[in-house]
């Protein structure tokens, strides 16, 4: 293999490396949308529920269908909002001078 395919190489395999570190940043890192003003959704970046919060106003009320709205608008939210920040890491270490 000669110098030039080896530094590709080792240049493909740092850039791995700071992706895996990023995405594991990324992973402990917690989101949080609120939707509504009465349901709040907190999500890990590796796209794990933490907890969710709803306003006990909204369960008194007959509100069981604004209530299901509001949390899925949340989460479809907050994961777009990972998922972007997963496309920001891979483009950020790609943009350092990445292989090609």
């Amino acid at each position: 293999m000669n110098s030039s395919m080896k530094k590709m190489l080792r240049d493909a395999q740092k850039m791995q490396r700071e992706i895996e570190k990023k995405r594991q940043e990324l992973a402990e890192t917690e989101f949080e949308v609120t939707k509504g003003g009465g349901v709040t959704v907190i999500f890990t970046g590796d796209k794990k529920m933490q907890s969710i919060k709803i306003d006990p106003d909204l369960l008194e009320e007959d509100n069981a269908e604004l209530l299901e709205e509001m949390i899925t608008l949340a989460v479809n939210e907050i994961i777009e909002a990972i998922d972007e920040e997963e496309e920001a890491i891979s483009m950020s270490v790609a943009g350092q001078g990445g292989l090609f």
